[in-house]
């Protein structure tokens, strides 16, 4: 069924196989999910995510940094083509590129990304393998709103993952993705259907009806 027609526009930034995007395409099948995906942008063409998008039939468009002047014009271009779907909700789902100023000024506070750590600890590209190294018993998967540092904005939400004696890295990083799905996709609906307020370091939702 397509959604209702008051579902929240979300458009969708991916840079690989775009499992997250599956994930918060089939919870658009339920029109109760409240999520609409207006477009999928990508960093690169030729990526799985954006023929998931288009088997879809959502509408997709490809920026790739080299082919601007400099980061700050890519920047500012991609803000142009996310504003040209009027979303309410931008997510970065595996989008492997750090978002600017430009895109910040018209869309902080309405981007939502998802970081393989239970943030503050271990940001970067590297999450699950410096858990690892570190020793630590527990990790997991945050939820956050985007600011202009590495995996520093409000968190959302959280999910706690068990690090195993006998993990590797790839093990642990796809027990975290697996985990880091669930909650993208609950969140992401119920932040849509019910809203938020972002008080300093503080996120909360109202939580006005039950997720599907």
């Amino acid at each position: 069924m397509p959604p209702l027609p008051d579902a929240t526009p979300v458009v969708v930034l991916v840079s690989g196989s775009g499992t997250n995007l599956q994930a918060l395409i089939d919870a658009c099948d339920d029109p109760a999910y409240g999520v609409r995906i207006v477009a999928v942008g990508a960093d690169r063409p030729g990526i799985a995510g954006l023929e998931r998008a288009e088997h879809a039939g959502i509408p997709t468009f490809v920026l790739s940094v080299g082919d601007f002047a400099s980061r700050d014009a890519w920047d500012a271009a991609l803000a142009d083509q996310v504003a040209a779907h009027a979303p309410e909700l931008v997510v970065l789902a595996g989008f492997m590129k750090l978002t600017g100023p430009a895109f910040l000024a018209r869309f902080g506070g309405r981007t939502l990304n998802a970081h393989p750590a239970l943030s503050p600890a271990f940001p970067g590209m590297h999450g699950p393998r410096d858990a690892l190294e570190h020793g630590v018993k527990i990790t997991g998967a945050t939820l956050f709103v985007v600011d202009a540092g590495v995996d520093t904005g409000p968190i959302v939400a959280q999910v706690a993952v068990p690090v195993l004696d006998d993990d590797s890295v790839d093990t642990l990083h796809e027990r975290i993705k697996t985990s880091e799905r669930g909650m993208l996709v609950e969140w992401v609906g119920r932040l849509a259907r019910d809203g938020y307020s972002i008080d300093g370091r503080r996120v909360t939702s109202p939580q006005k009806k039950e997720a599907p």
